[in-house]
């Protein structure tokens, strides 16, 4: 399983399945998987460490991390899926909650989720459409998080 944007090409044997709140013209062919979507909140954080905060609160800790891999590796059927959103890949600077999703993958099941094309970049806490002030594994941000057991 990767991460990437709406407007990247994907390669052949990749799915690209939609975690945003909308789909680009000329992409509604494509599945969006509505459950990792931000809410209606998602332009209004004062900062990027409340918008983790909000993010993880209202929308991850609802869910179920191994039910949501396996609803997208059944919706990718025998291909790689992709989560896929508005913000440009590396390198544009813009951080995207599709970060936020490979943390969680990560922490709570195990799950290694990187950036198609910037694999070596790192998933996790170090997903390069992270924001940079969340990177920092001393961040107070990351202490407060509540993931649950972490299952490396």
């Amino acid at each position: 399983m990767k991460t990437s944007s709406w407007f990247t090409k994907l390669p052949p044997g990749y799915v690209g399945i939609g975690i945003s709140r909308g789909v680009p013209g000329g992409f509604e062919h494509l599945v969006n998987y509505r459950k990792l979507a931000p809410g209606p909140w998602f332009k209004s954080c004062s900062s990027p460490a409340r918008y983790l905060e909000r993010y993880f609160g209202d929308v991850l800790a609802k869910l179920d991390p191994r039910q949501v891999a396996a609803d997208l590796q059944r919706l990718a059927g025998e291909a790689e899926p992709v989560m896929v959103c508005w913000e440009h890949p590396p390198p544009s600077p813009s951080w995207c909650h599709r970060a936020l999703v490979s943390v969680w993958l990560f922490k709570t099941i195990g799950a290694a989720v990187p950036e198609l094309g910037h694999e070596d970049a790192g998933f996790g806490w170090q997903h390069p459409k992270l924001h940079p002030t969340l990177k920092n594994s001393s961040s107070p941000v990351q202490a407060r998080l509540s993931l649950g057991p972490s299952t490396p």
